[in-house]
């Protein structure tokens, strides 16, 4: 079954330094990006991170410092990929928790503001989850009846692979409705107001903690009360955009 879009969605998925949002790096990144009228445009690139990639990583993915040190870093192609990114949705696998922050992260490094409020994220991961509990490679073959094979792990081939497996996924589940915006919620964990799932809503739609010793309280209020906990947030290791949607909230609840 093909997706019925309203604008343009990117399939994408990223090989990386590490697992860390606040300090790991691109190393390459895959785009799939589906139009409305069914047209595909794939683009794949690596990148240079700007450090060293760890043996671990390599493993993984199989990409060396070799392999990319002639390549450009974030900061020169953000620009460029900005504009391939706008006005798109986003889809991908285990996207939500890790590969969009990521971004956002590199995006932020880079000095490129990208607005990623009002888009609609599609994690094929957590559909899978939801009903069949496998990895990508069982899900590409439960759905798909194909093979990763040696390919599992390379940033494009796992790209096309989740745009594969959610189509398959329409045609399987008559309970899964042709459209991003339904999908988009199906397939979250939960709305959080940073990537990295911080910071929360509550029932009356104020941002709440969602970690610590504050979990559950709204953020104006404790920063209101502790200003410190403003200041350690920013110092501390969190992610840039928390701590983007953090200062938001400050400024916006000293203007109101």
């Amino acid at each position: 079954m093909e997706l019925k879009l309203k604008r343009p969605i990117v399939f994408f998925d990223l090989e990386t330094t590490g697992v860390d949002i606040s300090r790991d790096r691109i190393v390459e990144i895959s785009m799939a990006k589906v139009m409305p009228d069914g047209e595909l445009i794939v683009r794949t690139r690596r990148i240079n991170p700007t450090v060293p990639i760890p043996k671990e990583a390599t493993a993984i993915h199989h990409i060396t410092d070799e392999d990319v040190k002639d390549c450009p870093t974030f900061r020169q192609i953000a620009k460029s990929l900005k504009e391939f990114l706008e006005g798109c949705d986003f889809g991908g696998f285990n996207s939500n928790r890790f590969d969009l922050p990521l971004l956002a992260e590199e995006f932020l490094r880079a000095g490129v503001d990208i607005n990623l409020k009002n888009r609609r994220y599609i994690d094929v991961q957590n559909i899978f989850h939801k009903k069949e509990e496998r990895t990508l490679s069982a899900a590409y073959r439960f759905y798909c009846d194909k093979e990763l094979g040696d390919a599992a792990h390379g940033a494009e081939a796992d790209t096309l692979a989740t745009y594969e497996v959610l189509k398959a996924q329409l045609d399987r589940y008559p309970d899964l409705e042709n459209d991003v915006e339904f999908l988009s919620k199906y397939s979250s964990r939960g709305e959080t107001a940073d990537f990295a799932g911080r910071i929360a809503y509550n029932d009356k739609g104020e941002e709440v903690f969602a970690f610590g010793k504050y979990k559950g309280q709204p953020v104006a209020k404790v920063f209101e009360r502790e200003p410190s906990y403003y200041d350690w947030m920013m110092n501390g290791d969190f992610p840039e955009y928390t701590k983007r949607v953090i200062t938001e909230i400050k400024i916006r609840s000293k203007m109101g």
